[in-house]
């Protein structure tokens, strides 16, 4: 029972973000961020020749790869030569 209850609590509410761009001279930005998209909203800002674009808040945290730390072993000395005059 208590485990069903914790997993709800760690269940965050989904945020979107609605970007719509218009496609004229002022190439303005319109952003809205809600957890539920307003599709009739979308539908006319496409009609009238504007882009939208969809996101989810929670999708833009990347994770990045770690560094790995590098052994003597793995390290190697380069020499190099530029012979442009000669």
């Amino acid at each position: 029972m208590l485990k069903n209850l914790t997993e709800v609590k760690k269940e965050k509410a989904r945020v979107f973000q609605v970007l719509l761009l218009n496609n004229d001279a002022s190439q303005e930005v319109e952003v809205q961020e809600a957890e539920n998209i307003d599709f009739l909203r979308v539908q006319k800002h496409l009609k009238h020749g504007g882009s939208v674009f969809i996101t989810s808040k929670r999708s833009q945290k990347l994770t990045l790869p770690k560094k790995k730390a590098r052994n003597k072993k793995d390290a190697r000395r380069v020499t190099a030569f530029d012979f442009n005059r000669v």
